[in-house]
């Protein structure tokens, strides 16, 4: 039951850090505005627009208007930029999500090797006592049991929000790769309208 009650402190801990996480990222209206700008060939607004979104410690909250950023900084190369910022997001978002697959995983297997032992445990004692004392054993079986039920039910709740996280990265992950491209366009397109 420890490394249950372990796996199940770890596990809060992280749904918890990250469902904090996802709650600062807003949604994207403001991208657009920096696109639009971009377009226009007002890079320097845009780039205000990005610094709005920093945070105070000067890091943006964004995952999105960082790659936004970096693919403004890197306009000779802007779909490489934004690809490797990209990857860098997506790794913060992920940021924990190893560790509740492993605990999705491990725990039912935990609260099943609790109920082998447990019932060993009630086998030595029927072994030595004999069937005269049921009692005995089936207290140990009933006892045994709950690890498997804890097992199963911190599995159960960690998967819960574990999908949520999931569905939450796939969403980001199109939303910035839609950005992304969109920007890479209006870079184009700025750039084109320079020349001429």
């Amino acid at each position: 039951m420890i490394p249950l009650a372990v796996c199940s402190v770890v596990a809060v801990t992280i749904i918890i850090d990250r469902f904090m996480f996802f709650r600062r990222i807003s949604p994207a209206h403001r991208a657009e505005e920096v696109i639009g700008l971009v377009r226009k060939g007002r890079i320097e607004e845009a780039h205000s627009i990005i610094d709005e979104t920093a945070g105070i410690s000067g890091t943006l909250v964004l995952p999105l208007m960082r790659v936004l950023s970096v693919g403004i900084t890197h306009q000779s190369e802007p779909a490489g930029a934004m690809e490797a910022a990209g990857i860098a997001e997506l790794s913060l978002m992920k940021r924990g999500l190893v560790a509740l697959d492993t605990i999705i995983t491990l725990s039912p297997l935990l609260g099943l090797l609790g109920t082998i032992i447990g019932m060993i445990g009630s086998f030595n004692i029927m072994a030595t006592t004999g069937l005269g004392q049921p009692h005995a054993v089936t207290g140990g079986v009933a006892e045994a049991l709950i690890a498997t039920a804890a097992g199963i039910t911190v599995a159960a709740v960690t998967l819960i929000p574990y999908n949520y996280f999931l569905n939450k990265i796939e969403r980001e992950s199109d939303v910035i790769e839609t950005y992304a491209t969109r920007l890479e366009l209006a870079l184009n397109a700025a750039s084109k309208e320079q020349t001429q």
